[in-house]
């Protein structure tokens, strides 16, 4: 039996061929059933009074047309929008400067901090001024990175995807900015309470205010990605704690912009790798940009990255004295919305050219213009002049007095930038595909607005304090995004610090992670500007010294910490307890037998403060191990919990237990028995200095969060 084909028929084949050939990677991996996030489409929206949502009918092609034109409705032809018109008194940048200025830079970056390979891409008044890669994305197949081709992880800027999608539900009236998430979540991933008088609104996860404390290790990154778990599993499973009210101070939140997108893919009725790919990626012409990852198919999870684009998916690296060193890829699906997403810097010079042209391009309007100012506006500010949130993007201050908008983001191999200067009609994207490259993109963008638009004093201004007022800022300071219990919080207090100092010249010192940055007083009590840059940082006044400061990118609040936290201390409550122990043991090789006469009870006190002190010095041994292995932080990330930290804080918990039974046993050591069966006076006052300094020590280290290894 023969069959015949009409000519409607073929042309609708032909149709369908060129749409799937346009429609990049989302269209044929959004097919996938819906079913594939269960928990985030099962049961109703939150409340039957959301307006219904608007579909609009697919345009039929016409009778007769050529296929050129198949992909333009019949109705009416796209309008074009031009181009943003040069802001007025700019000039636009002149591209052969451009690139001779972002050539050096890079290539002097890229041998400094030994970066395998970068892209970046710089656009201004609707226009590729520069689109550029460098170095390799492959080294094994020796594979240059290409600014059109070469997909890098972009990590954090996938919440600016988030913040779109949900603006556009807010403005459609299906969810309310001032609206409780809980709203808008199926109840298996609703907040709780935690003892928390206010719930958690869509605006307090925008502007990172949600009061959540900030977790990672061992969750945020799989390596193996049998582990990657759904989007609706990793929330509930990895729920953090509510550490203070929502709204009241920043600190950053992965969790919080997941759970946001959570919401907005529950209310739309979509899993969020297809409503993200529908909304925004294919509308703008990202035909290279995805939330979804290179691994194999799973069920219970979103289709992977397609073949195409997994090829051109740079890799990470890392530098070690034998060269760069290939490392397994990253996988952060369970988290799409924080931080899945890959894109070039091609399609980012789309993107940013969709935000500075209020949300048009092309002709397609991915939001509106009252949302476009939302992302050039604060939100959020906890200071008069700290950094804040303009729904969700950071607000950026740049050379010049000049502010911008925009969001940074780092997986453990690949750091990203992209800065928007509105009044520059400015947009920059960078990234890089090396563990050590995160200085480049954090300054390059400032360093061209710097170099084009505002050129730095010959001479750094003279702070407007003494030095007697700037020591009221002296301290060590703790930021506020950490883990607040158990071994992470622990390793969190010890790292996450801030400590300033006071210089002659009354400027002050802010030492943090090893860098070293100078500010400046001004006329204002509490502000400061940094000497090289646009930062400012901000102090909250609390009579004679104040009690906390806001980072300068509005990523966290740190808190002035107290003597009994200080790392000094628990630094020489350590190096003494340690010195106790060693003494401790070496007393019983030279102690003569004279000495050694003693009571039952001192014999067996005796006995408790030496397994106290070989427990203490294992202890230390244990986290000296771990702290050795921490400095390849991807180590702890996928290593979590390690083995030498819980080995290290089991002994600290027994040995502290052990502590506590000695100091219970020290009036009936002072008593002794009859003179001749007891101990001398010296070695009484050495047993109770040595018990003193281990309570002492568990005291600070349970404090700490160190005495939990079941955490």
């Amino acid at each position: 039996m023969t069959s015949r084909v009409s000519p409607a028929a073929a042309f609708a084949a032909a149709f369908l061929a060129l749409w799937s050939i346009t429609g990049a990677e989302a269209r044929a991996q959004d097919a996938a059933p819906p079913a594939s996030d269960p928990a985030l489409n099962a049961g109703p929206r939150p409340y039957t009074s959301l307006r219904p949502r608007r579909v609009r009918p697919a345009p039929r092609p016409a009778a007769v047309a050529p296929p050129a034109a198949a992909a333009t409705p019949a109705a009416a032809p796209a309008t074009i929008v031009p181009p943003p018109a040069p802001v007025a008194g700019v000039a636009p940048l002149p591209a052969p400067q451009l690139e001779a200025f972002v050539d050096g830079v890079v290539r002097r970056a890229m041998s400094r901090d030994h970066i395998a390979g970068v892209t970046i891409s710089v656009v201004q008044n609707g226009q590729v001024v520069l689109k550029k890669g460098y170095g390799f994305a492959n080294l094994g197949q020796h594979k240059a990175v290409d600014p059109d081709k070469t997909l890098f992880r972009v990590a954090s800027i996938s919440k600016t995807f988030t913040w779109i999608a949900l603006m556009n539900e807010i403005e459609a009236g299906r969810m309310r900015l001032d609206g409780p998430v809980n709203l808008y979540l199926p109840e298996p991933l609703q907040i709780k309470d935690q003892g928390k008088k206010t719930q958690v609104r869509l605006r307090d996860l925008m502007t990172h205010t949600g009061g959540f404390e900030d977790r990672a290790l061992g969750q945020l990154f799989e390596r193996d990605p049998n582990r990657v778990r759904n989007l609706a599993d990793y929330l509930r499973q990895e729920r953090p704690r509510r550490v203070r009210e929502p709204g009241l101070l920043p600190s950053y939140s992965n969790y919080g912009a997941a759970l946001a997108g959570a919401a907005v893919s529950n209310v739309v009725g979509k899993p969020f790798e297809q409503l993200v790919s529908e909304q925004i990626i294919l509308p703008t012409g990202m035909t290279r940009t995805t939330f979804r990852e290179a691994r194999p198919w799973r069920d219970g999870l979103p289709a992977p990255m397609n073949e195409t684009l997994a090829a051109d998916l740079s890799d990470g690296y890392s530098w070690t004295s034998a060269g760069w060193r290939v490392q397994p890829r990253e996988f952060m699906g369970q988290v799409a919305p924080a931080a899945s997403a890959s894109t070039t810097a091609a399609d980012m010079a789309r993107y940013m050219m969709l935000l500075l042209n209020n949300g048009t391009l092309d002709g397609k309007t991915v939001f509106s213009p009252k949302t476009a100012q939302a992302f050039r506006t604060s939100m959020y500010r906890p200071a008069p002049e700290a950094a804040g949130w303009n729904a969700g993007f950071q607000e950026i201050a740049l050379p010049g007095a000049r502010r911008g908008f925009g969001h940074g983001g780092d997986t453990l191999y690949f750091h990203s930038n992209m800065v928007l200067a509105p009044d520059l009609g400015l947009g920059i994207f960078i990234s890089v595909n090396t563990e050590s490259g995160g200085n480049l993109p954090a300054t390059l963008p400032a360093t061209i607005v710097e170099h084009f638009y505002a050129s730095a004093p010959a001479v750094p201004a003279d702070s407007a304090i003494t030095y007697d007022q700037a020591r009221a800022y002296e301290g060590e300071y703790l930021t506020t995004r950490r883990a607040y219990g158990g071994l992470e919080g622990f390793t969190n207090r010890i790292i996450r610090r801030a400590i300033i100092r006071a210089t002659p010249d009354g400027r002050l010192s802010v030492i943090e992670g090893g860098v070293t940055t100078l500010f400046n007083g001004t006329e204002r009590p509490g502000v400061f500007r940094a000497v090289d840059g646009a930062q400012t940082l901000v102090f909250d006044p609390n009579g004679d010294k104040p009690s906390r400061f806001y980072a300068t990118r509005g990523f966290a609040t740190y808190e002035r910490v107290g003597f009994f936290r200080s790392a000094g201390l628990l630094a020489w409550a350590a190096v003494l307890t340690g010195l106790a122990s060693l003494a401790t043991i070496l007393g019983v090789f030279v102690r003569n037998r004279r000495e050694a006469r003693q009571t039952p009870v001192q014999a067996r006190a005796s006995q408790m403060q030496i397994m106290q002190s070989v427990l203490w010095l294992v202890s230390a041994g244990c986290f000296g191990m771990f702290a050795l292995r921490a400095a390849d932080e991807s180590a702890v990330f996928f290593g979590w919990p390690s083995g030498w930290l819980l080995t290290g804080s089991a002994c600290a918990l027994v040995a502290s237990v052990l502590a506590v039974l000695t100091m219970g046993a020290l009036p009936m050591v002072w008593r002794g028995g009859r003179r001749v069966d007891s101990w001398s006076g010296w070695r009484k006052v050495a047993f109770t200095y040595s018990a003193l300094l281990f309570v002492l020590l568990s005291v600070l280290l349970g404090a700490w969060g160190y005495l939990l290894p079941w955490s």
